[in-house]
């Protein structure tokens, strides 16, 4: 296996939603309402997956606040955490479950810089073994941090939802349902995830993602 496409700035994602929307009008419907599909890129490292962390089973709203805080008391430092109690990550926004998680995290010695250059399905696998990350975060993380193009994190409500809207389903898609209607949109389904969060933000007045 080989790491495939990588998406590093605004004209891959452009190419891969032009591929989208040839093959499926329901994309080129979406893009007419939405405009560009954002990048949505960031560094990979130990603070991109914090802010996975972060960002877990909260809306968008509460874990930027709880990110700023986070931020602001230096916590998005793999050292940092590993050297703070719980009350000081309890004080700055963090639940108990995720103040767990991100000890965890700073003790894992997880080679940020070898995942880069890991297939995807491999990433996903290390970064799950940890405690705390499912694989709706190890997925956030690769589609985000590492820029992977074909990765779509099909447990996330916002994307089912996105996709219910805008294929006109009479439910909203499992997570299984979704991951199978995606198999049609390889190598691009991150960018057709971005297409989906987009399409969400327009029709419900909301982010979806962070």
């Amino acid at each position: 296996m080989t790491v495939g496409r990588i998406i590093e700035g605004p004209d891959c994602v452009a190419e891969g939603t032009a591929w989208l929307c040839a093959r499926e009008p329901a994309f080129a419907r979406a893009l007419t309402e939405t405009g560009p599909w954002p990048l949505r890129r960031q560094d990979d490292g130990f603070a991109a997956l914090m802010d996975a962390i972060i960002g877990q089973q909260v809306s968008v709203a509460s874990a930027r606040a709880i990110r700023a805080r986070v931020e602001a008391a230096g916590y998005l430092d793999a050292a940092a955490v590993a050297a703070a109690c719980e009350d000081d990550l309890r004080a700055v926004g963090l639940s108990r479950p995720k103040v767990r998680y991100a000890l965890a995290l700073s003790r894992s010695g997880v080679d940020f810089a070898g995942l880069r250059i890991r297939p995807d399905e491999e990433v996903i696998a290390e970064l799950v073994a940890l405690p705390g990350i499912g694989r709706w975060t190890a997925e956030i993380y690769a589609m985000f941090a590492l820029g992977r193009a074909d990765v779509l994190a099909a447990g996330d409500l916002a994307l089912q939802e996105g996709a219910r809207l805008l294929f006109a389903l009479d439910d909203r898609p499992s997570e299984r349902a979704l991951r199978e209607m995606a198999l049609a949109w390889s190598p691009w389904r991150a960018v057709a995830a971005r297409g989906l969060w987009a399409y969400y933000r327009v029709a419900k007045g909301r982010e979806g993602v962070s």
